[in-house]
């Protein structure tokens, strides 16, 4: 009887621990839908009074639009008390992560093989995870692979190395052991920021009626492909989130890192969308502050700040005051890094940037226009540049004329200038960073300041 006591007894007290702690999960569970409900709700009404105020009102649905897109994105991945995001009417994909291979750090050259080794392990995984958890058929998981590879690869990739210099370099300098499991999440996040830029290019290629990309056919111009680009957009840029989950779900940083990616995707998609908006306007309106804010938004937060900032995450930096000051070195990087881009793009040759230059036949508002219609034209020039800037096409008299102009006027020498200004600018940030070695900005310096490519 006794021990029948016993067993009563502890049967009882775990039964009612069970009943605790269902009860808990409960009031947990409705405490944080209370708090998702205040914030997603403050936040949403505070887009919908900016983009009331800053917004064209043609252009005010399709952002609202994509801000509640981005935020859904960001709701459904977000942890939860289990370790997941939120739960979905569907059975949970399979788990599909694959171990991580030895990363060589020995040389640059090891470096940029080990690298480009973890990219065919996260296109498996994803591959894998669509036919075992969404009933994706076999041609479309082929057709899947193949976007990935046509479009995430090939590229110079300094942005998804740079995650992983500026990982090494704050791990050591904090004093920690970089271990090759830190090694391979390094280049996991760069991959993902690799996956950010394909989908963006392949929108921004179809917009930009652009005819090559990295030496060869943009994707909405290979045979077979057309309209289809659209939505491969979307898929690379949903998949790049299930990466971010699969390999960081289970760590600490994992909010972090999606509250900086969702947030870093919104501040392209405006800077793709200032720059849309040029194809209605006057040319008159394509100033250089217009210029800055297109770039600022639509490059330098993604391709500059984005790898530094998620090193930090990845190091423990947590003072918002170190975030800023790297933002502001950064983002004079990506503007200068853009002003190099519509530089080469008259100027450089097709063999040197990768692509075919259409800024001209695109009537795009970039760093060389700006200067020359406001400052350096004459009433003649002015006139020919109303005619036909946005209106010849790439190779033709026109588009020469124009370059001619260009030179004519001197915007090769008054770039050169800017280009040194530029630097003497980001220098003199030095001693505004505390916890980010300079060596982090100066690996970027290095890679960009007086590029031809």
């Amino acid at each position: 009887l006794s021990k029948l006591e016993t067993w009563r007894r502890r049967t009882c007290a775990t039964a009612r621990r069970a009943r605790e702690a269902r009860r808990d999960a409960l009031l947990s569970s409705c405490e944080q839908t209370a708090m998702d409900a205040l914030i997603y709700g403050s936040i949403t009404a505070a887009w919908g009074v900016a983009i009331q105020q800053f917004v064209p009102a043609e252009a005010q649905i399709a952002v609202a639009c994509l801000v509640l897109a981005t935020f859904a994105a960001a709701a459904l991945l977000r942890p939860n008390a289990n370790g997941g995001g939120l739960s979905v009417a569907v059975e949970p994909p399979p788990d599909v992560r694959r171990p991580y291979p030895t990363y060589d750090v020995s040389s640059s050259a090891a470096k940029k093989k080990s690298f480009e080794g973890i990219m065919p392990l996260l296109v498996d995984e994803a591959c894998a995870e669509l036919a075992g958890g969404y009933e994706t058929r076999p041609d479309e998981v082929a057709w899947i692979r193949r976007v990935l590879e046509y479009n995430v690869l090939g590229g110079k990739m300094n942005r998804g190395l740079m995650v992983v210099e500026t990982g090494i370099t704050l791990f050591e300098a904090r004093g920690r052991t970089v271990s090759n499991d830190d090694l391979c999440r390094f280049a996991v996040l760069g991959w993902v920021i690799e996956m950010l830029q394909a989908w963006l290019l392949v929108a921004d290629d179809m917009m930009d009626s652009s005819l090559t990309r990295r030496g060869q056919p943009c994707w909405y111009k290979v045979e077979g492909v057309d309209k289809t680009a659209i939505n491969d957009a979307f898929l690379i840029e949903m998949l790049l989130f299930k990466v971010l989950r699969r390999h960081f779900g289970d760590r600490p940083e994992y909010a972090q890192l999606l509250d900086l990616m969702t947030e870093t995707t919104l501040q392209t998609e405006l800077g793709q969308l200032l720059d849309i908006k040029c194809d209605a306007a006057p040319l008159s309106a394509f100033t250089l502050d217009r210029w800055t804010a297109i770039v600022k938004y639509k490059t330098a937060f993604y391709s500059f700040y984005l790898p530094v900032a998620m090193g930090m995450i990845l190091a423990g930096i947590d003072e918002k005051k170190e975030y800023d000051a790297a933002r502001d070195i950064l983002v004079i990087m990506g503007v200068y890094f853009q002003a190099q881009d519509d530089y080469l793009d008259a100027f450089g040759t097709a063999a040197q940037i990768g692509k075919i230059g259409t800024d001209i036949q695109d009537k795009k508002c970039g760093w060389l226009f700006v200067n020359a219609y406001h400052d350096r034209v004459d009433a003649s020039q002015k006139a020919f540049l109303d005619k036909h800037y946005g209106q010849c096409k790439c190779g033709s008299p026109e588009e020469a004329k124009i370059k001619a102009m260009y030179r004519d006027i001197g915007l090769e020498k008054l770039y050169q200038e800017y280009e040194q200004k530029s630097y003497d600018d980001i220098m003199a940030l030095k001693s505004t960073v505390s916890q980010v070695p300079w060596a982090v900005f100066e690996t970027f310096l290095k890679k960009i300041f007086k590029r031809s490519k």
